[in-house]
């Protein structure tokens, strides 16, 4: 009986550690800088123009987050669907990577759709914080997408073309660049 008793708590607890690893998710960059406790949190919105869409528009602006004697900008971009709206909080940082990988995308889209004769291709990058942007090729026909979250459904748009997408991120790097110069 002692064994077995024994046996179940060596059962129960590397089954408790072994989970943690697993259960903590890696929050992203705006909910680590807004959690922090003991401070004063400042919300300022700028609106950008809307991001025009295959289906709609989503909408865009900077977000400036004080929070004590820290400030950090982030872009969003938020499309409203039938039951909710899907967010994403791009850091600056990684907006000037995504801003780059954009260029990268764009050329091996031209280079792809001279290439393949795959019935389906795809080709993105994504964020630490799991923003996606990219395109794919299905039936010969090139689409634009953003995936706003990492989890759930209806987190995808479709982008009327290329100059949506960096028009979307270039006036986003812009006006935080302007902000920033105005502190």
């Amino acid at each position: 009986m002692k064994k077995l008793i024994l046996l179940y708590c060596i059962l129960f607890s590397s089954i408790v550690f072994s989970q943690d690893d697993k259960t903590k998710e890696k929050q992203s960059k705006m909910l680590d800088f807004v959690s922090q406790t003991g401070v004063i949190l400042k919300f300022e919105d700028y609106q950008l123009p809307k991001v025009k869409l295959s289906y709609g528009i989503a909408e865009s602006k900077i977000r400036k987050i004080i929070s004590g004697d820290r400030q950090e900008y982030f872009l969003q971009i938020s499309k409203k669907g039938e039951y909710d709206t899907k967010v994403t909080s791009i850091a600056y940082e990684d907006l000037l990577e995504i801003i780059k990988a954009l260029s990268t995308l764009e050329e091996a889209s031209q280079i792809d759709a001279s290439n393949t004769d795959s019935d389906y291709l795809e080709n993105k990058f994504i964020t630490d914080d799991g923003f996606q942007v990219g395109y794919y090729f299905s039936k010969n026909k090139l689409v634009w997408y953003m995936k706003l979250e990492r989890y759930g459904s209806g987190t995808t748009i479709f982008l009327k073309d290329y100059d949506a997408i960096k028009s979307a991120f270039t006036e986003g790097k812009n006006k935080i660049e302007s902000l920033k110069q105005n502190q």
